[in-house]
Protein backbone atom coordinates (compact mmCIF):
# COMPACT_ATOMS: atom_id res chain seq x y z
CA UNK A 1 0.00 0.00 0.00
CA UNK A 2 1.35 3.43 -0.97
CA UNK A 3 2.12 5.72 1.96
CA UNK A 4 0.51 9.16 2.07
CA UNK A 5 2.97 11.82 1.04
CA UNK A 6 3.72 14.38 3.74
CA UNK A 7 2.28 17.78 2.89
CA UNK A 8 3.99 21.14 3.42
CA UNK A 9 2.65 24.70 3.31
CA UNK A 10 2.85 26.38 -0.09
CA UNK A 11 3.51 30.06 -0.87
CA UNK A 12 2.37 31.06 -4.34
CA UNK A 13 3.84 33.47 -6.88
CA UNK A 14 7.23 34.01 -5.25
CA UNK A 15 9.54 36.19 -7.36
CA UNK A 16 13.15 34.96 -7.28
CA UNK A 17 15.34 38.05 -6.98
CA UNK A 18 18.84 36.83 -6.20
CA UNK A 19 21.15 33.86 -5.72
CA UNK A 20 22.26 32.97 -2.20
CA UNK A 21 24.32 30.60 -0.13
CA UNK A 22 24.81 26.91 -0.90
CA UNK A 23 23.53 27.33 -4.44
CA UNK A 24 19.98 28.25 -3.41
CA UNK A 25 18.09 31.17 -4.88
CA UNK A 26 16.41 33.93 -2.87
CA UNK A 27 12.82 35.11 -2.93
CA UNK A 28 10.99 37.62 -0.73
CA UNK A 29 7.38 37.71 0.44
CA UNK A 30 6.27 40.50 2.80
CA UNK A 31 9.90 41.12 3.84
CA UNK A 32 10.32 37.40 4.65
CA UNK A 33 13.38 35.91 2.92
CA UNK A 34 12.85 32.48 1.35
CA UNK A 35 15.76 30.29 0.22
CA UNK A 36 14.50 28.25 -2.72
CA UNK A 37 15.91 25.10 -4.35
CA UNK A 38 15.67 24.46 -8.10
CA UNK A 39 14.87 28.08 -9.01
CA UNK A 40 16.84 30.71 -10.95
CA UNK A 41 16.77 34.50 -10.43
CA UNK A 42 13.98 35.82 -12.61
CA UNK A 43 11.67 32.82 -12.05
CA UNK A 44 8.23 33.30 -10.51
CA UNK A 45 7.34 30.11 -8.64
CA UNK A 46 5.17 28.44 -6.06
CA UNK A 47 7.34 27.33 -3.15
CA UNK A 48 6.72 24.34 -0.91
CA UNK A 49 8.12 25.37 2.49
CA UNK A 50 10.27 22.66 4.07
CA UNK A 51 11.83 24.59 6.95
CA UNK A 52 10.72 27.53 9.08
CA UNK A 53 12.99 29.85 11.04
CA UNK A 54 12.17 33.08 12.83
CA UNK A 55 13.62 35.32 10.12
CA UNK A 56 13.62 33.14 6.99
CA UNK A 57 12.11 30.11 5.28
CA UNK A 58 13.52 27.32 3.14
CA UNK A 59 11.67 25.49 0.40
CA UNK A 60 11.64 24.06 -3.09
CA UNK A 61 10.03 25.32 -6.27
CA UNK A 62 7.12 23.09 -7.30
CA UNK A 63 5.34 25.16 -9.95
CA UNK A 64 6.60 27.81 -12.37
CA UNK A 65 4.49 30.81 -13.43
CA UNK A 66 7.39 32.47 -15.25
CA UNK A 67 10.70 31.03 -16.44
CA UNK A 68 13.75 33.26 -16.14
CA UNK A 69 15.70 34.25 -19.24
CA UNK A 70 18.81 33.32 -17.20
CA UNK A 71 17.87 29.64 -17.38
CA UNK A 72 19.89 26.98 -19.20
CA UNK A 73 18.88 23.54 -20.45
CA UNK A 74 20.22 20.94 -18.00
CA UNK A 75 22.27 18.12 -19.59
CA UNK A 76 22.56 15.91 -16.49
CA UNK A 77 19.85 13.37 -15.68
CA UNK A 78 20.80 13.53 -11.99
CA UNK A 79 20.31 17.29 -11.61
CA UNK A 80 18.09 18.24 -8.70
CA UNK A 81 18.84 15.07 -6.74
CA UNK A 82 22.64 14.98 -6.80
CA UNK A 83 23.85 18.00 -4.86
CA UNK A 84 26.99 18.54 -6.93
CA UNK A 85 25.99 20.99 -9.69
CA UNK A 86 23.19 23.12 -8.28
CA UNK A 87 23.65 25.92 -10.83
CA UNK A 88 23.58 23.74 -13.92
CA UNK A 89 20.17 25.25 -14.78
CA UNK A 90 21.69 28.77 -14.95
CA UNK A 91 23.53 30.20 -17.95
CA UNK A 92 27.26 30.30 -17.33
CA UNK A 93 27.61 34.08 -17.72
CA UNK A 94 25.05 34.49 -14.92
CA UNK A 95 26.86 31.97 -12.73
CA UNK A 96 29.92 34.20 -13.08
CA UNK A 97 27.83 37.28 -12.29
CA UNK A 98 26.56 35.86 -9.01
CA UNK A 99 29.99 34.57 -8.00
CA UNK A 100 31.43 38.03 -8.55
CA UNK A 101 28.57 39.46 -6.50
CA UNK A 102 29.22 36.89 -3.76
CA UNK A 103 32.80 38.12 -3.43
CA UNK A 104 31.72 41.78 -3.32
CA UNK A 105 28.95 41.12 -0.79
CA UNK A 106 31.21 39.11 1.52
CA UNK A 107 33.98 41.71 1.58
CA UNK A 108 31.61 44.66 2.07
CA UNK A 109 28.88 43.19 4.29
CA UNK A 110 30.95 40.82 6.44
CA UNK A 111 34.33 42.54 6.30
CA UNK A 112 32.95 46.08 5.98
CA UNK A 113 36.09 46.80 4.00
CA UNK A 114 37.06 49.63 1.69
CA UNK A 115 37.64 48.02 -1.70
CA UNK A 116 39.32 48.90 -4.96
CA UNK A 117 37.47 47.90 -8.12
CA UNK A 118 37.12 44.12 -8.22
CA UNK A 119 38.61 42.64 -11.39
CA UNK A 120 36.18 40.65 -13.59
CA UNK A 121 36.06 37.02 -12.55
CA UNK A 122 38.28 34.66 -14.57
CA UNK A 123 35.96 32.11 -16.22
CA UNK A 124 36.81 28.44 -16.53
CA UNK A 125 37.80 27.40 -20.05
CA UNK A 126 35.89 24.14 -19.62
CA UNK A 127 32.57 24.11 -17.80
CA UNK A 128 32.09 20.33 -18.09
CA UNK A 129 34.56 17.48 -17.53
CA UNK A 130 36.97 19.81 -15.74
CA UNK A 131 37.67 17.84 -12.56
CA UNK A 132 40.79 15.68 -12.22
CA UNK A 133 39.48 13.76 -9.20
CA UNK A 134 36.16 12.19 -8.19
CA UNK A 135 35.28 10.01 -5.22
CA UNK A 136 32.39 7.56 -5.33
CA UNK A 137 30.77 5.45 -2.61
CA UNK A 138 29.45 1.88 -2.77
CA UNK A 139 26.24 1.32 -0.84
CA UNK A 140 23.47 -1.26 -0.50
CA UNK A 141 21.10 1.63 0.35
CA UNK A 142 20.49 3.24 -3.02
CA UNK A 143 18.52 6.49 -2.81
CA UNK A 144 15.14 6.21 -4.51
CA UNK A 145 14.09 9.36 -6.35
CA UNK A 146 10.50 10.61 -6.23
CA UNK A 147 10.09 9.23 -9.73
CA UNK A 148 11.23 5.80 -8.49
CA UNK A 149 8.77 5.94 -5.59
CA UNK A 150 5.85 7.10 -7.73
CA UNK A 151 6.47 4.29 -10.19
CA UNK A 152 5.76 1.72 -7.43
CA UNK A 153 8.43 -0.43 -9.04
CA UNK A 154 10.04 -3.04 -6.81
CA UNK A 155 13.74 -2.47 -6.15
CA UNK A 156 15.05 -5.82 -4.93
CA UNK A 157 18.63 -4.75 -5.63
CA UNK A 158 19.47 -1.47 -3.90
CA UNK A 159 23.21 -1.54 -4.72
CA UNK A 160 24.54 1.83 -5.81
CA UNK A 161 27.85 3.38 -6.77
CA UNK A 162 27.73 7.15 -6.76
CA UNK A 163 27.47 10.23 -4.57
CA UNK A 164 26.06 10.90 -1.12
CA UNK A 165 22.67 12.54 -1.02
CA UNK A 166 23.23 15.95 0.66
CA UNK A 167 23.00 15.73 4.46
CA UNK A 168 22.38 11.95 4.38
CA UNK A 169 25.43 9.89 5.35
CA UNK A 170 23.90 6.50 4.52
CA UNK A 171 22.06 7.18 1.24
CA UNK A 172 23.83 7.04 -2.12
CA UNK A 173 22.51 8.24 -5.48
CA UNK A 174 23.45 5.75 -8.18
CA UNK A 175 25.17 7.65 -11.00
CA UNK A 176 24.79 6.70 -14.66
CA UNK A 177 26.79 9.53 -16.18
CA UNK A 178 28.66 12.35 -14.44
CA UNK A 179 29.58 15.44 -16.46
CA UNK A 180 32.43 16.46 -14.15
CA UNK A 181 35.33 14.18 -15.13
CA UNK A 182 36.47 13.14 -18.58
CA UNK A 183 36.42 9.56 -19.77
CA UNK A 184 37.20 6.85 -18.99
CA UNK A 185 35.88 7.92 -15.56
CA UNK A 186 32.25 6.95 -16.24
CA UNK A 187 33.26 3.78 -18.07
CA UNK A 188 35.51 2.64 -15.21
CA UNK A 189 32.84 3.25 -12.57
CA UNK A 190 30.07 1.51 -14.52
CA UNK A 191 32.24 -1.50 -15.35
CA UNK A 192 33.26 -1.97 -11.72
CA UNK A 193 29.63 -1.79 -10.61
CA UNK A 194 28.57 -4.25 -13.33
CA UNK A 195 31.27 -6.75 -12.36
CA UNK A 196 30.44 -6.42 -8.66
CA UNK A 197 26.73 -7.10 -9.18
CA UNK A 198 27.31 -9.98 -11.61
CA UNK A 199 29.71 -11.61 -9.15
CA UNK A 200 27.59 -10.90 -6.03
CA UNK A 201 30.24 -8.78 -4.33
CA UNK A 202 28.59 -7.15 -1.29
CA UNK A 203 28.32 -3.36 -1.39
CA UNK A 204 29.05 -1.67 1.92
CA UNK A 205 26.33 -1.16 4.52
CA UNK A 206 27.48 1.82 6.55
CA UNK A 207 24.91 1.34 9.31
CA UNK A 208 25.63 -2.36 9.84
CA UNK A 209 29.35 -1.87 9.10
CA UNK A 210 29.53 -4.83 6.77
CA UNK A 211 30.20 -5.56 3.13
CA UNK A 212 33.27 -5.61 0.89
CA UNK A 213 33.28 -2.70 -1.56
CA UNK A 214 33.50 0.69 0.07
CA UNK A 215 34.82 3.54 -2.10
CA UNK A 216 36.21 4.26 -5.55
CA UNK A 217 38.55 7.16 -6.34
CA UNK A 218 39.47 8.11 -9.91
CA UNK A 219 42.21 10.64 -10.70
CA UNK A 220 43.15 11.89 -14.16
CA UNK A 221 45.89 14.29 -15.19
CA UNK A 222 46.78 16.70 -17.97
CA UNK A 223 49.63 14.33 -18.89
CA UNK A 224 47.10 11.65 -19.83
CA UNK A 225 47.76 9.40 -16.84
CA UNK A 226 44.99 7.62 -14.96
CA UNK A 227 44.86 6.48 -11.32
CA UNK A 228 42.14 4.18 -9.97
CA UNK A 229 41.89 3.41 -6.24
CA UNK A 230 39.45 0.82 -4.88
CA UNK A 231 38.77 0.93 -1.15
CA UNK A 232 37.71 -2.38 0.44
CA UNK A 233 36.29 -2.94 3.90
CA UNK A 234 37.97 -6.34 4.24
CA UNK A 235 40.98 -7.96 2.59
CA UNK A 236 39.39 -10.97 0.90
CA UNK A 237 42.46 -11.67 -1.17
CA UNK A 238 41.07 -13.95 -3.88
CA UNK A 239 37.96 -11.83 -4.51
CA UNK A 240 40.02 -8.64 -4.42
CA UNK A 241 42.54 -9.93 -6.94
CA UNK A 242 39.85 -11.09 -9.36
CA UNK A 243 38.19 -7.67 -9.35
CA UNK A 244 41.47 -5.78 -9.70
CA UNK A 245 42.62 -8.05 -12.54
CA UNK A 246 39.30 -7.46 -14.29
CA UNK A 247 39.75 -3.68 -14.00
CA UNK A 248 43.31 -3.95 -15.31
CA UNK A 249 42.28 -6.06 -18.31
CA UNK A 250 39.34 -3.84 -19.23
CA UNK A 251 41.30 -0.61 -18.87
CA UNK A 252 44.96 -1.17 -19.82
CA UNK A 253 45.41 2.63 -19.95
CA UNK A 254 45.38 2.76 -16.13
CA UNK A 255 48.88 3.78 -15.11
CA UNK A 256 48.33 3.48 -11.35
CA UNK A 257 45.96 0.80 -10.03
CA UNK A 258 45.85 0.87 -6.23
CA UNK A 259 43.77 -0.43 -3.37
CA UNK A 260 43.23 0.34 0.31
CA UNK A 261 41.75 -1.73 3.12
CA UNK A 262 39.58 0.44 5.39
CA UNK A 263 38.06 -1.43 8.36
CA UNK A 264 37.23 1.82 10.21
CA UNK A 265 33.85 3.38 10.86
CA UNK A 266 34.61 6.38 8.64
CA UNK A 267 35.75 6.84 5.04
CA UNK A 268 38.97 8.78 5.67
CA UNK A 269 42.06 7.16 4.15
CA UNK A 270 44.79 9.57 5.29
CA UNK A 271 46.01 7.14 7.97
CA UNK A 272 45.76 3.97 5.86
CA UNK A 273 48.30 2.10 3.75
CA UNK A 274 47.97 2.40 -0.02
CA UNK A 275 48.85 -0.83 -1.81
CA UNK A 276 49.99 -1.03 -5.43
CA UNK A 277 48.21 -3.69 -7.49
CA UNK A 278 49.63 -2.68 -10.86
CA UNK A 279 51.63 0.20 -12.31
CA UNK A 280 53.05 3.18 -10.42
CA UNK A 281 52.28 4.58 -6.99
CA UNK A 282 51.55 8.01 -8.47
CA UNK A 283 50.66 10.01 -11.54
CA UNK A 284 52.06 13.37 -12.63
CA UNK A 285 50.37 16.70 -13.31
CA UNK A 286 51.86 19.33 -15.60
CA UNK A 287 51.50 23.04 -14.83
CA UNK A 288 53.40 25.27 -17.21
CA UNK A 289 56.99 24.01 -17.11
CA UNK A 290 56.53 22.27 -13.75
CA UNK A 291 55.62 18.68 -12.96
CA UNK A 292 53.84 17.67 -9.76
CA UNK A 293 53.69 14.21 -8.26
CA UNK A 294 50.15 13.16 -7.36
CA UNK A 295 49.87 10.19 -5.03
CA UNK A 296 46.66 8.57 -3.75
CA UNK A 297 46.37 10.94 -0.79
CA UNK A 298 47.82 14.08 -2.38
CA UNK A 299 45.87 17.32 -2.42
CA UNK A 300 45.88 19.02 -5.79
CA UNK A 301 43.46 21.62 -7.14
CA UNK A 302 40.73 19.61 -8.85
CA UNK A 303 40.48 21.94 -11.87
CA UNK A 304 43.98 21.72 -13.31
CA UNK A 305 43.62 24.40 -15.99
CA UNK A 306 42.11 26.94 -13.61
CA UNK A 307 44.68 26.13 -10.93
CA UNK A 308 47.27 27.46 -13.38
CA UNK A 309 45.28 30.72 -13.73
CA UNK A 310 44.85 30.95 -9.96
CA UNK A 311 48.56 30.56 -9.26
CA UNK A 312 49.49 32.97 -12.06
CA UNK A 313 47.27 35.53 -10.36
CA UNK A 314 48.95 34.93 -6.99
CA UNK A 315 52.38 35.32 -8.63
CA UNK A 316 51.32 38.49 -10.43
CA UNK A 317 49.96 40.03 -7.22
CA UNK A 318 53.16 39.17 -5.30
CA UNK A 319 55.21 41.03 -7.96
CA UNK A 320 58.43 39.34 -6.86
CA UNK A 321 61.76 40.86 -7.93
CA UNK A 322 64.03 37.91 -7.08
CA UNK A 323 65.43 38.99 -3.72
CA UNK A 324 62.44 38.26 -1.46
CA UNK A 325 61.87 35.74 1.29
CA UNK A 326 58.32 34.41 0.90
CA UNK A 327 56.30 32.41 3.42
CA UNK A 328 53.72 30.13 1.81
CA UNK A 329 51.20 29.27 4.54
CA UNK A 330 48.97 26.19 4.12
CA UNK A 331 51.32 25.15 1.33
CA UNK A 332 49.76 21.70 0.84
CA UNK A 333 51.95 19.76 -1.59
CA UNK A 334 53.91 22.90 -2.37
CA UNK A 335 52.17 23.82 -5.62
CA UNK A 336 52.20 27.59 -5.06
CA UNK A 337 55.65 27.48 -3.41
CA UNK A 338 57.23 25.65 -6.32
CA UNK A 339 55.27 27.69 -8.89
CA UNK A 340 56.69 31.00 -7.62
CA UNK A 341 60.14 29.77 -6.54
CA UNK A 342 61.93 30.98 -9.71
CA UNK A 343 60.92 34.55 -8.89
CA UNK A 344 62.09 34.68 -5.24
CA UNK A 345 65.24 34.29 -3.19
CA UNK A 346 63.74 31.80 -0.74
CA UNK A 347 60.35 30.14 -0.21
CA UNK A 348 59.32 28.78 3.20
CA UNK A 349 56.26 26.49 3.07
CA UNK A 350 54.27 25.44 6.14
CA UNK A 351 51.55 22.77 6.20
CA UNK A 352 50.02 20.71 9.00
CA UNK A 353 49.80 17.42 7.02
CA UNK A 354 53.12 15.56 7.12
CA UNK A 355 52.54 13.53 3.95
CA UNK A 356 51.76 16.71 2.00
CA UNK A 357 55.08 18.22 3.08
CA UNK A 358 56.91 15.12 1.88
CA UNK A 359 55.19 15.52 -1.50
CA UNK A 360 56.15 19.21 -1.54
CA UNK A 361 59.81 18.32 -1.09
CA UNK A 362 59.60 15.69 -3.83
CA UNK A 363 57.96 18.22 -6.16
CA UNK A 364 60.86 20.61 -5.59
CA UNK A 365 63.34 17.82 -6.36
CA UNK A 366 61.49 16.76 -9.50
CA UNK A 367 61.70 20.30 -10.85
CA UNK A 368 65.29 20.95 -9.70
CA UNK A 369 64.14 23.71 -7.36
CA UNK A 370 66.66 24.35 -4.58
CA UNK A 371 65.38 27.51 -2.87
CA UNK A 372 62.38 25.99 -1.07
CA UNK A 373 62.13 24.72 2.50
CA UNK A 374 59.08 22.97 3.94
CA UNK A 375 57.92 22.49 7.52
CA UNK A 376 55.11 20.31 8.88
CA UNK A 377 53.00 21.31 11.86
CA UNK A 378 50.04 23.33 13.03
CA UNK A 379 50.72 26.79 11.58
CA UNK A 380 49.57 28.64 14.69
CA UNK A 381 52.26 26.75 16.63
CA UNK A 382 55.01 26.68 13.99
CA UNK A 383 54.81 30.37 13.09
CA UNK A 384 56.46 31.85 16.19
CA UNK A 385 59.27 34.29 16.88
CA UNK A 386 61.93 31.60 16.90
CA UNK A 387 60.77 30.29 13.52
CA UNK A 388 60.85 33.77 11.98
CA UNK A 389 64.29 34.44 13.41
CA UNK A 390 65.56 31.12 12.03
CA UNK A 391 64.10 31.56 8.53
CA UNK A 392 64.32 35.36 8.13
CA UNK A 393 61.46 37.78 8.26
CA UNK A 394 59.25 37.36 5.15
CA UNK A 395 58.94 40.18 2.65
CA UNK A 396 55.78 38.56 1.30
CA UNK A 397 53.32 36.11 2.84
CA UNK A 398 51.10 34.02 0.59
CA UNK A 399 48.31 32.23 2.41
CA UNK A 400 45.85 29.70 0.98
CA UNK A 401 43.89 28.33 3.97
CA UNK A 402 41.01 25.81 3.95
CA UNK A 403 37.37 26.94 3.89
CA UNK A 404 37.44 27.74 7.61
CA UNK A 405 40.01 30.46 6.94
CA UNK A 406 43.02 31.25 9.12
CA UNK A 407 43.16 30.66 12.85
CA UNK A 408 43.00 33.99 14.69
CA UNK A 409 46.45 33.31 16.19
CA UNK A 410 47.89 33.05 12.66
CA UNK A 411 46.20 36.29 11.56
CA UNK A 412 47.50 38.12 14.63
CA UNK A 413 51.00 36.72 14.10
CA UNK A 414 51.01 38.01 10.53
CA UNK A 415 50.16 41.45 11.92
CA UNK A 416 53.09 41.13 14.31
CA UNK A 417 55.52 39.98 11.59
CA UNK A 418 54.48 42.82 9.26
CA UNK A 419 55.49 41.58 5.80
CA UNK A 420 55.40 44.26 3.12
CA UNK A 421 52.73 42.38 1.17
CA UNK A 422 50.19 39.61 1.75
CA UNK A 423 48.56 37.58 -1.02
CA UNK A 424 45.46 35.88 0.36
CA UNK A 425 44.06 33.04 -1.76
CA UNK A 426 40.67 31.84 -0.52
CA UNK A 427 38.02 29.27 -1.44
CA UNK A 428 35.53 30.95 0.92
CA UNK A 429 34.99 34.72 0.58
CA UNK A 430 33.06 34.81 3.87
CA UNK A 431 35.94 33.58 6.05
CA UNK A 432 38.37 35.56 3.91
CA UNK A 433 36.37 38.71 4.71
CA UNK A 434 36.52 37.91 8.42
CA UNK A 435 40.32 37.54 8.28
CA UNK A 436 40.78 40.64 6.15
CA UNK A 437 38.81 42.64 8.70
CA UNK A 438 41.49 41.72 11.29
CA UNK A 439 44.36 42.46 8.89
CA UNK A 440 42.76 45.83 8.09
CA UNK A 441 44.47 47.21 11.22
CA UNK A 442 47.75 47.46 9.30
CA UNK A 443 46.96 46.58 5.67
CA UNK A 444 44.88 47.95 2.83
CA UNK A 445 43.45 45.99 -0.06
CA UNK A 446 45.20 46.80 -3.34
CA UNK A 447 43.79 44.22 -5.77
CA UNK A 448 40.98 41.63 -5.89
CA UNK A 449 40.67 38.85 -8.47
CA UNK A 450 37.89 36.22 -8.29
CA UNK A 451 38.56 32.96 -10.16
CA UNK A 452 35.94 30.38 -11.13
CA UNK A 453 37.32 26.94 -10.36
CA UNK A 454 34.02 25.06 -10.13
CA UNK A 455 31.44 25.79 -12.86
CA UNK A 456 27.80 24.96 -12.03
CA UNK A 457 28.44 25.38 -8.29
CA UNK A 458 28.26 28.45 -6.04
CA UNK A 459 31.91 28.00 -5.01
CA UNK A 460 34.40 30.69 -6.00
CA UNK A 461 38.10 31.29 -5.36
CA UNK A 462 39.27 34.81 -4.62
CA UNK A 463 42.77 36.32 -4.58
CA UNK A 464 43.40 39.53 -2.62
CA UNK A 465 46.59 41.61 -2.50
CA UNK A 466 47.25 43.49 0.74
CA UNK A 467 49.91 46.16 1.19
CA UNK A 468 51.11 47.76 4.42
CA UNK A 469 49.43 51.02 5.26
CA UNK A 470 51.75 54.02 5.32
Amino acid sequence: MKKNKKTFPIIEHVSIIDSGTEGQSIGKVNEMVIFVKDAVPGDVVDVEITRKKSNYREGRAINWHNLSDKREKVPCEHFGVCGGCKWQNMQYQWQLHYKQKQVHDALTRIGKLELPEIKPILPSKNIFYYRNKLEFTFSNRMWLTQQDIDSEKKFDNRNALGFHIPKMFDKILDINHCHLQKEPSNAVRLEIKKYAIENSLPFFDIKAQQGLLRNLIIRTSSTGELMVIVVFYLEEKETLEKLMNHISEKFPEISSLLYIINPKQNDTISDLEVKIFKGNDCIYEQMGKLKFKISAKSFYQTNSEQAYELYKTALDFADLQGNETVYDLYTGTGTIANFIAHKAKKIIGIEYINSAIEDAKINSDINNISNTEFYAGDIKNVLNNEFVQQNSKPDVIITDPPRAGMHEDVTNKILEIEPEKIVYVSCNPATQARDLMILDKKYKIEKIQPVDMFPHTHHVENVVLLAKKL
